[in-house]
């Protein structure tokens, strides 16, 4: 039997199915005494054309700004007491979350993020997830009002 901490790690990315997903890990981990990694990935915007380049620690800082918000305003809402990493990667979201995952016990991600289809039923980050994890993977939906 292992005495290491169980490691969870969650996708942050600004949506509400990102929040969701935080939430419930941030409630798994308060039940497990498990600690959470909360990660936002991020890659440059893809332009057709002229554009003007965005210095990459304008994105940084506004990636950790997101993801500070986010953990915040999860902690706040519940009330849990967990340790919680926060980390800012820049690459591609699935990737990052793979990566990220490869000694973790747990990944949670939402089941759809700001990209693709909103009538989707998973998201391409979150299946991508579910089909090359390399733990269990639990996929939250958002609530609906």
């Amino acid at each position: 039997m292992s005495t290491e901490q169980e490691r969870v790690v969650v996708g942050v990315d600004g949506s509400s199915g990102a929040a969701e997903a935080l939430s419930w890990a941030l409630r798994y981990a308060s039940n497990s005494g498990a600690e959470v990694t909360a990660l936002i990935a991020w890659t440059h915007p893809s332009y057709y054309g002229l554009g003007a380049p965005i210095p990459e620690e304008d994105i940084d800082q506004r990636a950790e700004q997101r993801l500070s918000q986010a953990v915040a305003d999860a902690v706040s809402q519940l009330g849990v007491d967990v340790g919680i990493r926060q980390r800012v990667v820049r690459g591609i979201p699935a990737g990052a979350l793979l990566d990220a995952a490869e000694d973790a016990d747990l990944l949670v991600v939402g089941s759809r993020g700001h990209g693709g289809f909103t009538g989707a039923l998973l998201g391409s980050v979150s299946q991508h997830c579910v089909h090359h994890a390399p733990c269990p993977v639990v996929v939250v939906r958002e609530r609906s009002e």
